[in-house]
């Protein structure tokens, strides 16, 4: 039976997938067709290896396209030229053997006998060599040959693959006299400029990379909405649990912005592990909206590769991560600048995206984890983390999240830890405080997310999913009674969105002449659970 993966690459033969030919399509036309040179470069588990493959496949009957993993080429290979060019050519005469060549093909002869000179260590090879000799290949070849080379992340701190990018740079470049691959397509993380810049770290070196020939992909490798809903149909015809396709795969969507591997993770933890469970005792029940609610929960609470590549990366660029934290609590506007090293690093990890000219999270599932990483660094010294968790047993009762009652003892604690802080520290901190007050309450049962386009220092509005229940709260500064009220109208006309009767809202008020406290107003249809700190 086929099943959602989430480790390596996938099959459409074992796997639930979504349809890649309309990728496959486009990448054949515009830059396949046209002979380009270029790189696939996003962040880790985004779906590259997989298209990689499935693009040879898609090929194969207009070219021979080879495929190559740079990690079947040990470190220690890259130390010098002859050491490469031995690894490189039996890796290379395998691609062909895999792409359906003959190994005993005439045209492959010259690199054959190179590869078996090579072994011999009798003579001194370079890299001129070895392209003198695929330059014969290529022009003998019956098809046009596509290299493709995944993983090229292990070649990051190796002169001599930048040596490799330099040979090929020059042979595009003469193409016309010698021939050469048709169309290369380099794959990873790191674009070839951070490759460079790793090795050579002066000024001067850092950005003269060999792979400017590169024409800059613009393929979507993201899935769209529509996308998950043709994989979940594909599911749906297989094991018929009644879900809403459609809701199904926006819902996953708006949680994971398309980003592969959190799809796929979405979807393999509602299938194999919800099912049979207190909450969803069967497949129906589990595919709903509760469902992916769970899994995400599921997937914030447990270390997976992606989230531990993250840590890793915020250790060695502490600045992503401090960028992070003023946007995220005090809701700064950071103007998306692809020249900014920071801002480039965070987007070649697929950690940020581009919104309307300002940095995001590149998903929901990134920014809630970066909530949680960010608070439980300062749980242990937080009051507000230990006020809450003192009194947690008063906030649930029969499965039900009182937010009423949150709202209130969050008044009270604060003002009484934080009652005489300057407005300026609230508008900083604030967000943070309350943050770090739910967190202990929902504790891992619930989840909560904040809606990006109300982030801002004087807005923000947090949802809350606590079993089913979902909870509208908005955060605000006080700017005067007129602005408050545009405020309740419009947190209001935000509920109906969510298909909510009631809204709550904390306004941090610093007018001498406050009541502070909780009281409930009646907006039309709709009631507004104040609380004012």
């Amino acid at each position: 039976m086929k099943y959602f993966n989430t480790e390596g690459r996938c099959s459409p033969r074992l796997h639930y997938m979504v349809n890649l030919e309309p990728r496959l399509e486009l990448i054949k036309k515009r830059y396949i067709m046209h002979g380009s040179y270029f790189a696939i470069n996003r962040g880790r588990q985004y779906g590259k290896t997989t298209t990689l493959r499935q693009l040879q496949e898609y090929l194969k009957s207009d070219y021979t396209a080879l495929f190559m993993d740079f990690q079947k080429i040990g470190s220690e290979e890259f130390l010098n030229d002859r050491v490469f060019i031995r690894a490189f050519t039996q890796v290379l005469l395998t691609a062909f053997d895999h792409a359906g060549t003959n190994p005993d093909a005439a045209f492959l002869k010259p690199l054959a006998e190179y590869s078996k000179e090579a072994s011999k260590e009798t003579e001194l090879y370079s890299l001129r060599e070895l392209f003198i000799r695929l330059s014969r290949v290529c022009a003998d070849a019956p098809k046009p040959v596509v290299l493709m080379i995944d993983e090229t992340d292990s070649a990051s701190n190796s002169q001599v693959f930048i040596d490799f990018l330099a040979m090929l740079r020059a042979y595009y470049l003469e193409r016309d006299n010698s021939p050469i691959f048709h169309s290369v397509i380099l794959a990873g993380v790191y674009d070839i400029k951070n490759l460079k810049l790793k090795i050579r770290p002066q000024k001067e070196h850092q950005y003269n990379s060999p792979w400017n020939i590169a024409a800059d992909f613009d393929v979507a490798m993201f899935f769209s909405a529509e996308q998950i809903a043709g994989m979940l149909e594909e599911y749906e015809t297989d094991n018929e649990t009644g879900m809403d396709v459609w809701e199904i795969a926006a819902e996953i969507y708006d949680y994971t912005s398309g980003y592969p591997y959190l799809v796929s993770a979405v979807c393999r933890i509602i299938d194999e592990r919800l099912p049979g469970s207190e909450r969803f005792p069967d497949s129906r029940a589990a595919w709903t909206k509760a469902g992916i609610s769970e899994a995400v929960s599921r997937i914030l609470s447990e270390q997976i590769p992606l989230f531990q590549s993250m840590v890793r990366q915020f250790d060695e660029h502490p600045e992503i991560k401090q960028m992070f934290k003023n946007i995220l609590f005090q809701g700064k506007r950071v103007t998306y600048n692809p020249y900014s090293k920071v801002i480039n690093i965070a987007t070649m990890f697929g950690y940020i995206v581009n919104s309307d000219g300002s940095i995001q999270a590149a998903n929901r599932i990134f920014e809630m984890w970066l909530y949680n990483l960010f608070l439980s660094e300062e749980e242990l010294t937080d009051a507000m983390y230990d006020k809450a968790q003192e009194n947690y047993g008063m906030f649930i009762s029969n499965g039900k999240l009182n937010m009423k009652l949150v709202l209130e003892k969050f008044c009270e604690h604060f003002k009484e830890i934080y009652g005489g802080s300057s407005e300026k520290f609230v508008e900083d901190y604030g967000r943070k405080f309350f943050l770090l007050y739910l967190k202990p309450i929902i504790n891992g049962t619930g989840n909560y997310y904040i809606e990006a386009q109300t982030r801002s220092a004087r807005r923000t509005d947090v949802i809350v999913d606590y079993l089913g229940e979902q909870f509208i709260i908005e955060l605000k500064i006080w700017r005067g009674s007129e602005y408050h009220e545009r405020g309740e109208a419009q947190l209001s006309g935000y509920l109906d969105e969510y298909h909510q009767k009631t809204g709550y809202l904390i306004s941090f008020n610093f007018n001498k002449n406050k009541q502070c406290g909780v009281k409930e107003l009646q907006i039309g249809d709709k009631v507004i659970i104040e609380a004012v700190v």
